[in-house]
């Protein structure tokens, strides 16, 4: 598989909170396993504290990256850090500990939002904005390496990815320069269900988080081929209902289909997470130099 093929793929990642954990080692392990997989990232949330210590979600990524080597790290930083020069200091940071393999979740609900960018090994760290309504998706047009866009239906998948795609233009970047990811809560705790009648193959359903999908890792793997084989979406970004089991399913059933019939890596043809996706080095920027 050459590095331009990847293009062709699917791009997987998944978030890796375990509500009520605040084990590092545990994190870390999930984190391991989705690397096993091939997944592109992994996402992990800040946790304030209250009834239990918090969750530093870059301290705890750090903490993942020398025991990882290719999966890449994105957290959501609400705190302790505080200004955007301190939390973009913090990835960049993490950027270096991981060799290029850093992302930071971008907050672009509120429209327009400034980006401080420091210096590191992939020039920036890849920002990953999640896309929930219409003046989010403009400013992730905008600004966005990576859009996840909570969807239950291809058809809305493929509206919200031609609509990124004509903002980005209408900003001046390539159409396909953010990779739009339908964004899935998944419960792999119950059989296949494509086949049973009125279950709608296995598409998600509305759920009072989000967009669900509940069935098994065949039919999640048909879902996603489809889904990107007809351009719906550049790939998903998974949350596990139940974390430690949803994620083994995910790895060991739906990614290794997907990988025997040839629709997902086997190995990371790259070493940081912008050649995972595929996305091209800033224009007019060197590595490690002004962002």
């Amino acid at each position: 598989m050459t590095a331009s093929s990847v293009r062709g793929l699917p791009h997987l990642a998944a978030a890796v909170d375990l509500p009520g954990v605040y084990d590092v080692g545990a994190h870390v392990e999930l984190i391991r396993l989705a690397e096993r997989g091939g997944l592109d990232f992994v996402t992990l949330d800040d946790r304030p504290a209250g009834p239990g210590p918090g969750l530093d979600a870059v301290a705890v990524l750090s903490r993942a990256a020398p025991a990882t080597h290719r999966v890449g790290l994105v957290p959501r930083v609400t705190g302790p850090h505080t200004g955007s020069v301190d939390v973009e200091s913090a990835v960049a940071a993490l950027d270096r500990v991981g060799r290029g393999r850093a992302g930071r979740r971008i907050d672009v609900s509120g429209g327009e939002t400034p980006l401080h960018a420091v210096p590191s090994p992939q020039w920036h760290p890849v920002r990953v904005a999640d896309a929930i309504d219409g003046p989010a998706r403009r400013t992730a047009a905008r600004y966005a390496d990576v859009v996840l866009a909570p969807v239950t239906s291809r058809a809305q998948a493929r509206s919200v990815r031609e609509q990124l795609r004509s903002e980005a233009a209408g900003f001046g970047r390539a159409p396909d320069s953010p990779r739009v990811l339908a964004a899935l809560l998944i419960d792999l705790g119950d059989g296949e269900h494509a086949a049973d009648p009125g279950h709608g193959g296995g598409g998600p359903r509305p759920s009072a988080r989000g967009p669900l999908y509940r069935g098994g890792p065949v039919d999640l793997a048909d879902l996603i081929a489809s889904w990107h084989r007809e351009g719906a979406v550049d790939g998903f970004h998974l949350t596990p209902v139940e974390p430690r089991r949803d994620l083994e399913r995910l790895v060991n059933g739906t990614v290794a289909l997907l990988q025997h019939r040839g629709l997902f890596r086997t190995f990371y043809p790259g070493s940081t997470l912008r050649e995972h996706l595929g996305l091209a080095r800033p224009v007019g920027q060197v590595a490690g130099g002004p962002v």
